[in-house]
């Protein structure tokens, strides 16, 4: 196929497809599985499907969402939230968590999820996920497009300060990612993914050959 047989856009004109490709080409995308608190004490729980992590040391997560919603209001006032990662068993309960729900309705109490105490953060993690990240928040960040204008999106990003792994999940002191049986998000409405052991293929870096 040659370049000029490709299909082309610019998105500020539209796509002109049923469905925007952008999630589904940079896809399949982790969950960001986000409980918080409100300065009440108000629990909230919620799905982001823009999120991963951004750095090492110290660990920054981060995820992005459209508008003020409750998670992003929550994280602001308290300065605290849980990640916790949604897993093939659980993504009936993450997806029955995306609700809209009144203001501080509880979404643990809507999805049948057990709220457990952080160590650190006094937002809830899920005790049923296998893995949660506490976290401090280190920047909420205003999208802008390249112009300067300001969009109504937001990029929260937290410290992980505490890390629960169930013990399965460690094998000889190394995380087994298929194992934990991850729900990645894709395109379209509806499209997730999973994955699976016979999927992995290992690659050495180039330094690392010396």
């Amino acid at each position: 196929m040659s370049v000029d047989d490709r299909y082309y856009y610019e998105p500020a004109s539209g796509h002109g497809l049923p469905h925007d490709p952008l999630n589904a080409i940079v896809g399949p995308r982790p969950i960001g599985w986000i409980s918080s608190r409100n300065a009440a004490g108000q629990r909230n729980l919620a799905p982001y499907s823009f999120f991963n992590c951004f750095n090492y040391r110290p660990p920054i997560i981060g995820f992005a969402s459209s508008g003020w919603k409750d998670s992003v209001a929550n994280i602001v006032e308290t300065g605290e939230f849980v990640w916790n990662l949604t897993t093939r068993s659980l993504a009936v309960k993450m997806n029955e968590s995306s609700a809209t729900l009144e203001r501080g309705e509880d979404e643990f109490a809507f999805a049948g999820l057990t709220p457990e105490p952080g160590k650190i953060v006094a937002a809830d993690r899920v005790l049923e996920s296998p893995v949660n990240f506490e976290c401090k928040l280190t920047q909420c960040i205003q999208l802008e497009t390249a112009a300067g204008g300001k969009i109504d999106t937001w990029l929260v990003l937290g410290e992980v300060v505490a890390v629960h792994i169930a013990p399965h999940l460690l094998v000889d002191g190394v995380y087994q990612t298929a194992l934990a049986e991850p729900v990645l998000r894709a395109g379209g409405p509806s499209a997730y993914y999973g994955i699976s052991e016979d999927l992995r293929f290992d690659l050495i870096r180039p330094d690392a050959r010396k």
